[in-house]
C-alpha cells in the first residue's frame, strides 16, 4: 500500500492532524491500538481561554480560539456527529476586591474576545458565589469519546485505520520514505502520546507526565454553563455532572487514588453548596505533557522522514486545531513550526 503518510496514534493528536492531511487530500494510514488512547478518552475536552488563579489568557489564545470551533464543526460536518459543545464559563468571584479587579480588565480590549459579562451579584443560589462572577465566551467542552469513536468507524470503513500495536521494530527507513510491513509512506508521524517516550528515535524529549482524575457523579442543579473554580463542573447530557481536574506528578501507575476523589470532592464543596447524590464513576489518565508545558512538533534531527505531533497535555482540545494546521505546513511545505513547539528547541 502506497501512502503520503503513516501516523501512529488515533488519539486526539492523531485524529486532528489526519483530518487536516485530508482536507488537504493527502493520504494516510493510522495505526493505533484504541487501548493505548486512555489520556484523550478520559479527559474532559476543556477549552478555556481564561485560566489560571490569576486569571490570564491561556498561552497564545488569540492564535489558538479563532481555529478551535471552526475546525471542529468541520469534523462535526464529516462525521455527522455532535461532539462540540458551546458552553459560556462561569467562575465566581471570592471577594469584592476580586470584582473590582476584573471590573477593570473588562475595559482591556485583549480580553474582549473572552469576555461576556461581568456579574456583581449572584447568579445562582446552588453557587458559593456571594459576589456575583465573570461569565467567559469562547468556551465550551469537547465529547472526546463521541469525536474518536466516530472517526475511527470512517477510517476503517475506508480502510484507513489498522487497530493493533506499532512495532516500531518492523519500521524500516529509507533515504526518503518509510516502510512498515505492507505499507510505504514518504513519512511517519508520531501523535501516539506517552507511547512515543518508548520510540528509539524520542525517547530524548523531555516529556513530563501529568496525572488526571475526574469524577462523574450525581448531584441536583444542572445549569447551562460549565461553572469554574478551583474544579470545573460540567453538566452532561446525561443528567450527570462532570467534575475535575486534578494534577498530579506522582502515582502515574496507581489508578484512580481515594486522595484524588477526596480533593475533587473538597474542592467542588467550596464551589457548590449541594450535596453529591452518588459517585457514578471515578477515572484516572496520564496526560502528555512536557516539561516546559509546550507541544512537540517538529522533524527528527538525524531521520528526515521521522516526524512528532505530540505533547499537547491538559490543553489538547485547545492547542489541537492551531497546531496541526503548523504542522501541516511542515509536512507539505517544509515552512518550520515556531520556536516554542519546535523539537529543535531541545538540545
Amino acid at each position: 500500500m502506497e501512502v503520503d503518510f503513516l501516523l501512529i496514534g488515533q488519539g486526539l493528536a492523531g485524529t486532528v492532524l489526519s483530518f487536516r492531511l485530508m482536507e488537504a487530500k493527502k493520504t494516510f494510514v493510522v495505526i493505533d491500538a484504541p487501548a493505548a488512547n486512555k489520556s484523550s478518552r478520559i479527559a474532559a475536552g476543556l477549552y478555556n481561554p481564561v485560566t489560571g488563579k490569576k486569571m490570564v489568557k491561556t498561552w497564545e489564545a488569540d492564535k489558538l480560539f479563532p481555529e478551535i470551533e471552526p475546525f471542529y464543526e468541520r469534523l462535526e460536518a464529516y462525521l455527522g456527529k455532535h461532539f462540540l459543545h458551546k458552553k459560556a464559563i462561569y467562575r465566581p468571584f471570592l471577594s469584592i476586591e476580586e470584582q473590582n479587579e476584573w471590573m477593570g480588565h473588562s475595559a482591556d480590549p485583549g480580553m474582549a474576545a473572552y469576555f461576556e459579562k461581568i456579574i456583581t451579584s449572584p447568579l445562582y443560589d446552588e453557587v458559593q458565589n456571594a459576589y456575583g462572577g465573570i461569565l467567559l465566551k469562547n468556551s465550551g467542552f469537547l465529547d472526546i469519546n463521541t469525536l474518536l469513536d466516530a472517526y475511527a468507524s470512517d477510517l476503517l470503513k475506508r480502510g484507513f485505520l489498522i487497530q493493533e500495536k506499532f512495532e516500531e521494530n518492523e519500521l524500516t527507513l529509507k533515504q526518503k520514505s518509510v516502510s512498515y510491513r505492507n505499507i510505504n509512506a514518504k513519512a511517519v508521524i508520531y501523535c501516539n502520546g506517552l507511547g512515543a517516550i518508548e520510540s528509539k528515535f524520542f525517547q530524548y524529549l523531555p516529556f513530563a507526565p501529568v496525572k488526571g482524575e475526574i469524577l462523574d457523579l450525581k448531584q441536583d442543579f444542572s445549569p447551562d454553563e460549565i461553572i469554574n473554580r478551583g474544579v470545573f463542573r460540567i453538566s452532561l447530557q446525561d443528567g450527570l455532572k462532570r467534575v475535575g481536574s486534578t494534577y498530579s506528578w506522582h502515582d502515574l501507575d496507581q489508578g484512580p487514588t481515594e486522595r484524588g476523589k477526596i480533593e475533587l470532592i473538597e474542592k467542588l464543596t467550596k464551589l457548590i453548596k449541594l450535596p453529591v447524590e452518588k459517585i457514578i464513576r471515578h477515572q484516572s489518565g496520564i496526560r502528555p505533557a512536557t516539561k516546559d508545558r509546550r507541544p512537540f512538533l517538529g522533524k527528527h534531527p538525524e531521520h528526515p522522514s521521522v516526524y512528532i505531533f505530540n505533547g499537547l497535555g491538559a490543553k489538547g482540545v485547545s492547542l489541537a486545531p492551531y497546531f496541526s494546521k503548523m504542522m501541516l505546513e511542515l509536512l507539505l511545505r517544509g515552512d518550520e513550526p515556531q520556536k516554542e513547539v519546535n523539537i529543535n528547541r531541545v538540545k
